[in-house]
């Protein structure tokens, strides 16, 4: 089963990723690795931290021409940021007393509760590895998950429906359309927009909406809509809590900074209905067998795939470093102060669709992997045609 782990400060010399468990056989391109880190660099509203970086992995093991050899991967991502730190955030060397400490939480973050955790004298290693730089090294683990899932038929995409108050979610007829072509073609799309949306107008509303913040030195946050195709049904299962394919995702997707909901398929909404006008009714037999005509479930149902593809939406939180700070105190004096501002974004949910692509897509391939098994990709490949071969004829009249 893929598993992985990142380390690394925001103002480190550079974070890393160990990917465990990845299939042999997987065609790996160092350049799709680094489009996706491009990608979460994106997007209208970002502060000045990405006119710095310009992320790059470096692959320092488990690939050889080209393809994974089933044993670790580990990643490298520099932070070209560094050399303006290694003061600040020297490792061996003490620097402590030349270096101020930080002692004045910004309400909404991390640093309150970390700087207490974990006994700090001061708030600056709690914001250097709470920071959402770390999602550089999620993205560059997780796109080699979803190099697997593609080689496999099944895509991840995401695009962003709302910004503060502006945006919808997209038209189903137009939504179908795109994702008959997979989610990338989704995804790519939405890359075309300063604010990865699908939606003109509602793009312009919420770059109106981003400087207008930017003006009043506050920030925005959104909801991001995430589709994942060709899975097929019955990942994951019902036996168990922890087998729950729904929960895993949401578990992955409320792991990102600053992700404060997440709702699969139009579960809010469907809330507010009666049973009759939420279940997808079901129809089977001649050509197309099995298949649905709504997918109001977001294509899970006994927290298992059911072949329809899965949506996921999650809602990010405006950014808590404001430029126009809120009320707070220092720690050292408990004096009422004004909390600080820490270099940010006005915002980031463009960004944050790409890092919930990462993060789904190890979920996927493991239920997956649960479901078929295989140690390389031909054995995985056969196993998953026939088991798809299966279920295309069992239904069919």
């Amino acid at each position: 089963m893929i598993r992985y782990f990142t380390a690394g400060e925001s103002h480190g010399p550079a974070l890393s990723a160990i990917v465990e468990g990845l299939p042999a056989g997987v065609t790996l391109r160092e350049e799709e690795i680094n489009r996706q880190l491009a990608r979460r660099q994106q997007g209208y509203g970002r502060g000045g931290r990405m006119k710095i970086e310009s992320d790059r992995a470096e692959v320092l093991s488990g690939v050889r021409f080209g393809r994974s050899i089933g044993s670790p991967v580990s990643l490298l991502v520099r932070n070209r940021d560094w050399a303006n730190w290694t003061t600040p955030m020297a490792q061996f060397e003490d620097h402590s007393g030349e270096v101020a400490k930080i002692t004045i939480p910004r309400p909404g973050h991390a640093d309150m509760t970390g700087f207490i955790k974990y006994g700090f004298d001061d708030i600056r290693p709690v914001i250097d590895r709470s920071s959402a730089r770390e999602t550089a090294a999620r993205v560059a683990a997780g796109s080699l998950a979803k190099m697997f899932l593609s080689q496999l038929g099944i895509q991840v995409g995401s695009y962003v429906s709302m910004i503060g108050g502006a945006g919808k979610p997209i038209a189903q007829e137009l939504l179908q359309e795109m994702l008959a072509d997979g989610a990338e073609a989704l995804a790519t799309a939405a890359d075309l927009s300063e604010v990865r949306m699908l939606d003109r107008d509602a793009e312009q509303a919420a770059i109106a909406a981003i400087d207008g913040v930017k003006e009043e030195g506050d920030t925005l946050g959104g909801i991001i809509e995430i589709f994942i195709t060709g899975v097929p049904m019955g990942l994951g299962s019902y036996v168990q809590h922890d087998r729950k394919l729904d929960a895993a995702l949401a578990g992955a997707l409320m792991s990102i900074q600053a992700i404060k909901g997440v709702e699969v398929g139009t579960a809010f909404d469907n809330a507010r209905r009666p049973g009759s006008q939420v279940h997808d009714e079901l129809f089977a037999g001649g050509d197309r067998g099995l298949r649905r005509e709504t997918n109001r479930s977001g294509g899970i149902e006994g927290s298992m795939s059911n072949g329809q593809p899965i949506h996921l939406r999650a809602a990010m939180k405006p950014i808590s470093s404001l430029v126009s700070p809120l009320r707070s105190f220092d720690l050292a004096s408990l004096e009422q102060v004004q909390s600080r501002f820490e270099r940010s974004d006005a915002c980031a949910v463009p960004a944050a669709g790409v890092v919930a692509e990462a993060v789904v897509a190890p979920v996927i391939a493991n239920a997956l992997l649960e479901k078929i098994g295989g140690d390389h990709m031909a054995e995985i490949s056969r196993r998953l045609e026939a088991y798809r071969e299966e279920l295309r004829c069992r239904f069919r009249a």
